[in-house]
């Protein structure tokens, strides 16, 4: 099979985001090898034993997969039938968690934050504490007075308000109405960011308005 050939259906099974391939040729003909070198040598390949390695990354330059294609169709013109392997197909890393998080903060979106901070907790949750953490002090009355329906309590120096979130029924204000408050933060550019410190799941208030939270020994 012609070079050009088997590097289209090598490339049709990469992952559509692949950044870059590493490749091994071998020639039907070891004394084509030095040939094939030596046209491949603009792409900066390597000799291995019988074997030549080198890399093409996906876009234009250099090293990329057309400049690769012309040299491929030009070995086929020579008759110079070699064999094409892949070692290894890189591709972007996927986000790790940490990552998601960090790129949450850095957009300032308060309901993006609590959408990622919902989506990990078991789907028969009942009760959750919170916190909402804003980014300027100027913005906390502001922003309590935009939260008013959560009742959120501020505790310490810290630019934060806890506050509670009932999944059923009880003391807490629902998911639905928490997303609206964190939305009109959002529209009047309110940076800031919404987690979950506690979690409770099944719960049943049998006469209460739900669970107590005791916090650095303080009731919430």
């Amino acid at each position: 099979m012609k070079l050009v050939d088997q590097w289209h259906a090598m490339e049709a099974d990469f992952p559509t985001d692949w950044e870059d391939v590493r490749l091994t040729f071998t020639a039907e003909q070891p004394t084509d090898l030095s040939r094939a070198a030596q046209v491949l040598g603009s792409i900066n390949v390597g000799r291995v034993g019988d074997t030549l390695v080198f890399q093409v990354e996906s876009g234009a330059g250099p090293q990329g997969k057309y400049t690769a294609l012309r040299l491929f169709e030009r070995l086929d013109r020579d008759r110079i039938w070699c064999h094409i392997e892949q070692s290894k197909v890189q591709a972007p890393a996927a986000p790790t968690p940490s990552d998601a998080a960090e790129e949450l903060r850095s957009s300032g979106s308060v309901a993006a934050s609590w959408d990622h901070a919902l989506a990990p907790l078991p789907s028969d949750w009942t009760d959750l504490l919170c916190e909402l953490e804003i980014e300027s002090s100027t913005l906390l009355d502001r922003a309590a007075l935009l939260c008013a329906p959560l009742n959120p309590a501020r505790s310490g120096s810290r630019l934060v308000f806890t506050f509670r979130c009932s999944g059923r029924s009880g003391f807490g204000a629902s998911p639905s109405m928490t997303r609206r408050c964190f939305e009109r933060l959002d529209n009047e550019g309110i940076v800031g960011s919404a987690s979950v410190l506690r979690v409770l799941s099944d719960t049943d208030n049998v006469d209460t308005q739900g669970p107590v939270w005791l916090v650095g020994g303080k009731t919430l």
